[in-house]
């Protein structure tokens, strides 16, 4: 069902399909298809994405089952397939980047930021997966906060496996700093999850209206991370042309 995107608010979330192979080891597309339904939310940021792949190009399934447009970032390219990041977004896309995180020799990684248009209202959104080794994500968040600068007349959201448990470390507290605090929601393993490993913040901070884990019997058994999902606020503002902040180079 399409939503009004004519009112003040929107809904978000953030999931990390694991390739679409749930915990019993089986590849099953249409069961991740089935969870992202039941989010029924205007923005989703995915990762590990599969795509290009015959028979295993996920985009087609998740963006005519949402009835939303896709926005790719792919990270890794292999022989048969590609592996990335992907925006799903009801709203229209108004400008896209694509930032390069990687640090070698580990694996590629990279972020999204794409500014949205929610029926007149500007949303600015940043879509990651962090790397695994401590020092990545410390570089890796330094570089997403110099592209998002201090900030412009755009709300702005960062989400995406963060891949972060150290909930004292720098880069949470980094991040902190520029968002203001947000609730760490544990949603790794999906059966039990007890590391609050995919993450979400909101600038301005009073934008953010709820927060919660989805944790259907589905979404536990379809990846093994369940998504995270906020209801957000926004403001009218005029549409922006493109970026103020420091962005990376679109492709």
């Amino acid at each position: 069902m399409q939503r009004d995107q004519s009112r003040a608010s929107t809904a978000v979330a953030t999931y990390n399909i694991h390739r679409a192979i749930g915990r019993d080891g089986v590849f099953d597309p249409e069961r991740v298809a089935e969870v992202l339904s039941e989010l029924d939310v205007d923005v989703i940021a995915l990762q590990e994405v599969q795509t290009g792949a015959a028979g295993r190009n996920l985009l087609h399934l998740f963006r005519e089952r949402l009835g939303a447009e896709a926005v790719q970032g792919v990270t890794m390219l292999r022989r048969d397939a590609e592996f990335g990041n992907v925006l799903l977004t009801r709203h229209r896309v108004v400008s896209v980047a694509r930032l390069d995180l990687s640090v070698p020799p580990h694996e590629p990684r990279g972020a999204l930021d794409v500014l949205l248009d929610c029926g007149g209202r500007n949303l600015r959104v940043v879509a990651t997966h962090l790397g695994l080794w401590p020092y990545e994500r410390r570089r890796q968040v330094r570089q997403l906060l110099g592209a998002l600068g201090d900030g412009d007349d755009s709300p702005t959201v960062l989400m995406g496996d963060l891949n972060e448990w150290f909930l004292w470390g720098r880069p949470l507290r980094w991040l902190h700093v520029q968002f203001g605090r947000t609730p760490a929601l544990p949603t790794y393993p999906s059966r039990r999850p007890v590391l609050a490993l995919d993450r979400l913040w909101v600038r301005p901070r009073g934008l953010l209206q709820g927060l919660a884990v989805h944790a259907s019997l589905l979404a536990r058994v379809a990846s093994d991370h369940l998504p995270l999902v906020a209801k957000l606020a926004l403001a009218p503002a005029p549409i922006l042309p493109g970026f103020r902040g420091k962005a990376g180079v679109g492709t």
